[in-house]
């Protein structure tokens, strides 16, 4: 960084982040520059990096550093099931969980009729021949609880109704979590979807 124009300019960058206003990025930037040699030069170095060989999964839509991702090329991931999640985000908190042994499939979005966004923008086509090139016995739909959401969802059931059965996450009270507490959407969903116990 040569001017504090430069200075100024990354603030402006790390700003555009996610979770980041301008004064977080301002903060941010100021301890990255009082830890150069600890965080500022290994970082630039990294960024570098995985601007070169950051891409997305060709299959799933995952971001890796092959054109397949690990999921994928895994023999040991189940082939018979792949769970559509909205965005990358999804997908790793999925994975967070250890639980889901299958493949993926990222739409990159959901349908929003406002923003022009369809079918072919999401890929749900690349995920139908997906379906049917795989053997695929299931898609999970782990897609947002919104209206967008929804609407991918049924669109996607809607398409695949014949070819493969099609289920959903269960939505409704978190473990742990307090009816208090809770708005009155998730309370619905949760009791639309109770079980005997």
């Amino acid at each position: 960084m040569n001017s504090p124009r430069d200075i100024e300019m990354l603030i402006e960058m790390m700003a555009k982040l996610p979770g980041l206003g301008p004064r977080s990025a301002r903060r941010a930037v100021l301890h990255l520059i009082k830890k150069r040699e600890l965080l500022l030069t290994p970082l630039a170095d990294v960024m570098q990096i995985v601007a070169a060989t950051a891409r997305e999964c060709v299959t799933c839509g995952n971001i890796g550093t092959t054109d397949e991702c690990e999921i994928c090329r895994d023999p040991k991931r189940q082939t018979g099931e792949i769970c559509v999640v909205e965005d990358v985000a999804d997908l790793w908190a999925m994975e967070r969980g250890a639980v889901f042994k299958g493949r993926y499939h990222v739409l990159g979005g959901t349908l929003s009729a406002l923003d022009g966004v369809g079918p072919e923008d999401l890929g749900i086509p690349r995920l139908i021949a997906r379906v049917d090139a795989e053997g695929v016995s299931e898609v999970i739909l782990a897609l947002n609880a919104t209206v967008d959401g929804q609407t991918t969802a049924h669109y996607i059931a809607d398409q695949l109704e014949d070819r493969v059965a099609v289920t959903s996450l269960a939505q409704g009270v978190p473990i742990g979590g307090e009816l208090d507490y809770l708005d009155d959407g998730t309370i619905s969903a949760a009791l639309k979807a109770r079980k005997r116990v």
